[in-house]
């Protein structure tokens, strides 16, 4: 079993948000609705937002499939500095294409378009749902949610004898999963999304647009010869967005010492395509939220860059553990394990934006939390992913040090991680919340 009783809660509630959230959407719903029975405030960009003085200070904004959130603690001034810990919604998958009901041979089937880069063999001969959100003609926008509707079926040995030698999915040809038996020229998968919508009456012929992808329905589960591993799709990376929520939520319920930062959970979508759109971290979506709080503190731009010169953001995304069948594609120094703490995500090349002072802010948060963390580093020849660090550092100019919690089967449909490091990255980024960097 976990050896804390808090890490086995953590990591079942973690399940539940995973199960809430087939996509962006649901991730970003799920968290708001958390925030506000934690007392946060939701606010819309269309209107002014609240006054300086306001007592409680715990506030939201949601864009698409974006979330920022953050506490703002009394005596807050011009030039206090932001906390941030930045995380992302998106996880590798399919979406759905315009007219997507196809099929053939008697077969109704799906036609998506890859999102990401998906173990595409990780989804075959699985229960899958449909998940997103519908945007009405008249602007009104709906989740929806399937449940099993689809699956990728795979082609028999028998009709493939080197199937063992090498499988080759060709995205267009192979990935078109099955939702039934009939004539799709008879069928509308559109009417389908809406029929299970989280509204009534929903009419199929008045969605204007649709953002709809692919989830797997599996429910996450721990298992384990002492029960200390944790499969779940969507670890990448709804387990740092779920760190992030959690620690904000218990930051936001506790008093603070004056001279506390701003702390700000900010979920980006889109980061499994590069990030470049108007709730990714490459577009204004955090910029725009720190400045109307700064300037609802009365900061002037001078001042404002003061306080981002004050700040820090922690870019929180899954990495990678030690592989035990493939243990020569990792750093033959830096050997992460599963349940040996989160990670510190270090690159040359800055794919990771960790500098010596992120990575001395860390061992400090670590150390103080009581947490163990472990660093990642790739081997020489394997290429390195990235993350939303160093966009953020980029666009905004605030420090940046990348962690994460250490996964095997990154982008599969139902990744794998230890029970314990979601629950101590969550306990780290409650402390940085509070603490001055």
């Amino acid at each position: 079993m976990p050896s804390h009783a808090s890490a086995a809660a953590h990591i079942q509630d973690l399940g539940a948000y995973v199960s809430a959230s087939p996509s962006s959407f649901h991730a970003v719903h799920e968290a708001a609705r958390r925030l506000d029975a934690a007392g946060f405030t939701a606010l819309d960009e269309l209107q002014p937002w609240d006054d300086p003085a306001e007592p409680t200070g715990k506030h939201y904004v949601i864009r698409d499939g974006a979330l920022i959130a953050w506490r703002r603690p009394k005596g807050a001034g011009p030039t206090t500095g932001f906390n941030i810990l930045g995380a992302h919604t998106d996880s590798p998958s399919f979406k759905l294409k315009p007219k997507p009901t196809t099929g053939k041979s008697g077969w109704l089937q799906a036609g998506v378009e890859v999102y990401g880069g998906p173990l595409l063999n990780s989804w075959l001969d699985r229960e899958l749902q449909l998940a997103g959100r519908l945007v009405m003609l008249d602007g009104t926008q709906y989740l929806t949610a399937t449940g099993p509707l689809l699956r990728f079926p795979q082609l028999a040995i028998h009709l493939d004898r080197a199937v063992n030698e090498g499988l080759v999915l060709d995205k267009q040809q192979h990935m078109n999963p099955v939702f039934g038996l009939g004539d799709p020229d008879g069928e509308d998968l559109l009417a389908l999304l809406a029929d299970r919508a989280e509204a009534e009456n929903v009419d199929p012929a008045k969605i204007g647009g649709y953002d709809v992808v692919i989830a797997d329905t599996q429910a996450p589960a721990v298992f384990g010869a002492k029960k200390e591993f944790f499969a779940s799709g969507r670890l990448d990376n709804l387990s740092a967005t779920h760190a992030g929520l959690e620690a904000l939520i218990a930051h936001a319920q506790a008093p603070l010492p004056a001279g506390t930062p701003i702390a700000v959970l900010a979920a980006f979508d889109h980061e499994e395509i590069g990030s470049a759109s108007r709730s990714g971290a490459c577009g204004p979506v955090l910029e725009d939220v720190l400045v109307r709080i700064s300037d609802g503190l009365g900061a002037s731009a001078s001042q404002r860059r003061q306080a981002f010169a004050a700040s820090f953001c922690v870019s929180a995304d899954a990495g990678h553990a030690v592989h035990p069948n493939y243990p020569e594609r990792h750093d033959p120094a830096n050997r992460p394990a599963l349940n040996g703490g989160p990670l510190l995500k270090i690159n040359a090349n800055q794919r990771y934006a960790t500098d010596a002072a992120g990575a001395a802010l860390w061992a400090r948060l670590c150390t103080d939390a009581r947490i163990p963390y472990q660093e990642f580093v790739s081997n020489n020849v394997m290429p390195c992913g990235s993350t939303i660090g160093p966009l953020t550092a980029t666009r905004l100019g605030i420090r940046t040090v990348d962690v994460g919690v250490p996964l095997l089967s990154m982008h599969s449909a139902r990744e794998l991680c230890g029970v314990e490091d979601p629950y101590r990255l969550a306990r780290v980024t409650e402390r940085f919340f509070r603490t001055a960097a």
